[in-house]
C-alpha cells in the first residue's frame, strides 16, 4: 500500500512519515503545491494526505487538480484551518476525509485504514482470491482456512495482484507500487523477480487455488485456478 504525503512542515511531514512506515505502508513525500504535482504526473497512490496550507498553492486547489487528473487515489485532507467551510469544500471537491490539526498519529493511522477499505475493499477487511483471504487490518493470509506465512514485499505483492485478479501488471507497476517512486528507473527487477518466485513457491506449496503467472517480456497476472 502506497501512500503520499503532502505536507510543508518538515517535522510533521516526518513524523508521519515514519510513523506510516512503521504500519508497513510504503510512503512518499512531497513539501509543496509543485513538489505534489510532479508526484501524482508521474505515480499513482492508494491514498493522499493533503495539507490545504501549503507554501506555494491552496491544497484545496490541488485536490481540484487531483480529481481533473483523473486520479483514483482516496484523499485525506490534514489541516491546521478547522473551520466548518474548508471542511464542506474539500468533501465537495472529492476528499474522503478531513483531520483537524493537531492529531495524535494513532487516529491518523486509524484513519487511513477505515479510508482505504471503503475505497478499495468496499468497507470489508478482506480480500479473497479463490480460497486465498487475505486480512487486510491485521496483514495476515490464509489458504483454505491455514495461515500462510510471508515476508513484508511478498505479502504487498500478493496483495496488489489480489486487488486486481485477471489484470496484466507490469513489473515496473508493481515495483513502483511495492517498492516506491523511482524503482522502475533500476537497470533490471532481479529483485521483483526474486520475491515473486518466492511467493509462488510458498502459495503452491500451501495449496492455494491461484497462482501468478508469467506473461513473456511484459509482467505477471494473478489467475484463480
Amino acid at each position: 500500500m502506497k501512500l503520499l504525503v503532502i505536507e510543508d512542515e518538515p517535522s510533521l511531514r516526518e513524523l508521519i512519515e515514519r510513523s506510516l512506515e512503521k504500519e508497513r505502508y510504503v510512503v512518499e513525500v512531497a513539501d509543496s503545491y509543485a513538489a505534489g504535482i510532479r508526484k501524482l504526473e508521474d505515480y499513482d497512490y492508494d491514498c493522499i494526505l493533503l495539507d490545504i496550507m501549503l507554501p506555494d498553492g491552496d491544497g484545496l486547489s490541488l485536490l481540484g487538480r487531483i480529481k481533473e487528473m483523473g486520479k483514483r487515489e482516496c484523499v485525506i485532507i490534514i489541516s491546521a484551518k478547522d473551520s466548518l467551510e474548508d471542511k464542506v469544500a474539500g468533501l465537495d471537491l472529492g476528499a474522503d476525509d478531513y483531520l483537524a490539526k493537531p492529531f495524535h498519529i494513532a487516529e491518523l493511522s486509524a484513519r487511513v485504514k477505515s479510508v482505504v477499505r471503503r475505497h478499495h475493499y468496499r468497507g470489508d477487511a478482506r480480500v479473497e482470491a479463490g480460497n486465498v483471504r487475505i486480512h487486510v487490518d491485521k496483514r495476515q493470509v490464509e489458504v483454505g482456512g491455514n495461515p500462510l506465512e510471508l515476508n513484508k514485499k511478498e505479502y504487498d505483492i500478493l496483495l496488489y495482484f489480489a486487488n486486481r485478479p485477471g489484470r496484466l501488471v507490469d513489473k515496473a507497476a508493481l515495483a513502483e507500487s511495492v517498492w516506491g517512486d523511482h524503482i522502475d528507473q533500476v537497470d533490471n527487477f532481479d529483485f521483483v523477480y526474486a520475491q515473486i518466485k518466492n511467493l509462488r513457491k510458498k502459495l503452491k506449496a500451501s495449496g492455494a487455488s491461484v497462482e501468478l503467472k508469467a506473461v513473456y517480456k511484459f509482467g505477471y497476472k494473478l489467475v484463480v485456478e
